[in-house]
């Protein structure tokens, strides 16, 4: 063999060593990053989902109930259950909360969550008497002014008598441009579903009572409703009678504030 012959095994030799080096180190590497990957990825699990309690009804609902009609579906306090922010559960809610709730502070979170629902539901049986299909164009020089959504006459719409404008003032879900093709009362639109009209209004009372450090009953309150002294305050008031049992103070405690 010569000399140039032997050379070039060599050579070949080498080659095939290296690339046989390269390739376990590739493969050592790779089940390394997925060793890796498998010991650093997070842990995905559900988010809890808080507990909810029913809401007594309100006398309108009582009333409606013993007549037969329509009125308010225990759905829909697990509607608004579950949509309220951890600030309206907390230390951080109005003082006049205790006009309707003494013991607020000292509730349980469930017994927390079920006052806010009995509340929407008595604001709800004020503002339309708990029909969610209910579409009123006020005539008050305050009131009567032009959505600019729409491009017309304000109206307001569903159980808490909101509006298109809510959809951009509060990050509402009302879709205009899918409910000017239905008909005026139509149950589909998005802006007179009971989920979206409600989840809409516990938005605006969190900016009320949260962001802006209004009380809940206020004059410049989103609701002319929850505003003292008028009449649609006094209906609202009536609603209020039947909170529920955890909200309401001891003997001690009442004679207390009397």
């Amino acid at each position: 063999m010569s000399r140039g012959t032997c050379r070039a095994g060599r050579l070949a030799r080498f080659a095939r060593f290296i690339n046989w080096q390269w390739l376990a180190a590739g493969a050592v590497a790779l089940v390394f990053a997925a060793g890796c990957g498998k010991r650093n990825a997070p842990a995905v699990t559900a988010a809890p989902v808080p507990a909810v309690k029913r809401a007594p009804a309100t006398p309108i609902a009582e009333k409606k109930m013993e007549l037969g009609g329509s009125t308010w579906d225990p759905e829909w306090d697990r509607i608004v259950e579950l949509a309220l922010p951890p600030e309206m559960l907390s230390s951080q809610v109005p003082r006049d909360v205790r006009r309707f709730c003494p013991r607020f502070n000292t509730m349980r979170e469930v017994d927390k969550r079920a006052f806010w629902a009995y509340f929407f539901q008595a604001l709800a049986g004020a503002e339309t008497g708990l029909d969610p299909t209910t579409r009123v164009r006020h005539t008050e020089p305050e009131v009567a002014v032009k959505d600019y959504v729409t491009g017309s006459a304000v109206r307001s719409s569903g159980l808490l008598q909101l509006t298109y404008e809510d959809n951009k003032r509060y990050g509402c879900d009302f879709d205009w441009d899918a409910d000017r093709k239905l008909k005026a009362n139509d149950p589909a639109k998005t802006i007179l579903q009971p989920k979206n009209n409600l989840e809409c209004g516990v938005k605006i009372l969190d900016k009320q009572i949260i962001e802006q450090h209004k009380p809940l009953l206020s004059r410049s309150g989103y609701w002319s409703t929850l505003r003292p002294g008028g009449k649609s305050y006094r209906v609202f008031a009536k609603q209020m009678t039947n909170v529920p049992m955890a909200c309401r103070a001891g003997t001690r405690e009442r004679k207390a504030r009397q």
